[in-house]
């Protein structure tokens, strides 16, 4: 089950399910089914805007992001799917921090719920730099179903990798 791999830490029947509904070329049509939508967040502008109203809603107090941009060079560079970096640097004896999020571009065209999570996930990180409990309590307050959609967009990965792109066109027009 190596076509599996964005879920090898789930459980082995989870894994088995997705695996057959990959084997029947039927995994497509459970996420449409799911998530029959896609985002209306197709540049860095609109990403800017979506994001600093999810920063504002629940991370008000937090520090400022200087660059918020879709980047396609993540998933396949670093095989990650949003980034957040921190900068420092002394600047005329004064030190000067930026905090940066970058979201793979292969969040142009999804469901707002996956494009959601990431950024939720990246907005967790402002506060919480490690993935530890109060870094997944954060991520559940901005988003309930953090997990649910986590795994769903883990699910997504594996159908990309395997058999290409669920959110087509073509696949949109024939789910309407």
């Amino acid at each position: 089950m190596s076509s599996l791999k964005y879920l090898s830490s789930y459980a082995p029947s989870l894994q088995q399910k997705i695996g057959q509904l990959l084997a029947q070329n039927r995994l497509a049509a459970y996420l449409l089914q799911k998530y029959p939508t896609v985002s209306q967040v197709p540049n860095d502008a609109a990403l800017r805007d979506y994001v600093m109203s999810l920063k504002n809603q629940y991370l008000k107090k937090s520090q400022p992001l200087s660059k918020i941009v879709f980047d396609p060079k993540i998933h396949v560079v670093n095989n990650a799917l949003g980034l957040h970096s921190f900068v420092s640097r002394v600047q005329g004896g004064k030190l000067k921090s930026k905090n940066e999020i970058r979201i793979s571009t292969l969040f142009k065209n999804v469901p707002l719920e996956f494009l959601n999570m990431i950024v939720v996930h990246e907005l967790a990180h402002l506060k919480e730099k490690e993935h530890n409990k109060a870094f997944y309590q954060l991520c559940l307050h901005m988003l309930p179903d953090y997990h649910q959609i986590e795994f769903d967009v883990r699910v997504y990965l594996t159908h990309l990798e395997a058999k290409g792109e669920v959110y087509t066109s073509q696949a949109l027009m024939t789910k309407s």
